[in-house]
């Protein structure tokens, strides 16, 4: 019997938003076990997506998750931050999967530093099942942090724009200032931190 060849499917949430972690998400899909209507997870209803992403917990052969907190984003800058956060997300993987997957599956056009193969495909969520499966977990688990954070800082109305750069977003920073978990190397809340200093 030949041994299994593991492909890993990585996707992330959360680069755009001023605040929160950027998330990533790593998946093996089991051929025996198929899920039904994967799709990059922007395309996907907020209940189509905690649907499948139930599913994928179940009947993925592994799934991984994995994150850089607003200070890292800070610290080492968005892009290296995700980098991280997908390192992170593949090797949470590898504890369930029992061993490194044989090839990776990078959303974007560019991969994080790994031990195994690893291949960048632009817009790979819409193109590549096990991509689109980790972009859902993603989305899904750093959408229920973003609901976390609205009930600590409710001024921000983070439920509704998910941290994204939207006029409420902005009008709210604006007003009450920057919670300890917007990112301060984005210019929005650097700029409102500059002039009217920090709640935190």
């Amino acid at each position: 019997m030949s041994e299994a060849f593991w492909i890993c499917g990585v996707d992330e949430a959360g680069r755009g938003p001023l605040v929160g972690s950027v998330v990533a998400g790593a998946v093996v899909l089991d051929p025996e076990n198929p899920i039904t209507g994967l799709k990059d997870s922007k395309r996907l209803t907020p209940a189509r997506r905690e649907a499948l992403y139930e599913e994928i917990i179940v009947k993925a052969k592994a799934w991984g998750v994995g994150e850089a907190s607003p200070r890292e984003i800070d610290e080492i800058n968005i892009l290296q931050a995700t980098m991280l956060a997908m390192q992170r997300a593949i090797d949470d993987l590898c504890v369930r999967l029992g061993t490194w997957p044989n090839k990776a599956l990078i959303d974007g056009n560019r991969c994080p530093e790994l031990p195994i193969p690893a291949e960048a495909i632009v817009k790979g969520d819409s193109k590549e099942p096990a991509i689109s499966a980790a972009s859902i977990v993603a989305k899904v688990t750093r959408d229920r942090q973003m609901v976390q954070l609205h009930a600590l800082y409710p001024n921000y109305g983070f439920i509704q724009h998910m941290g994204y750069p939207t006029p409420v977003h902005l009008a709210a920073l604006n007003a009450f200032g920057a919670c300890p978990e917007h990112r301060r190397s984005f210019s929005p809340v650097r700029d409102v931190v500059m002039r009217v200093g920090s709640s935190s």
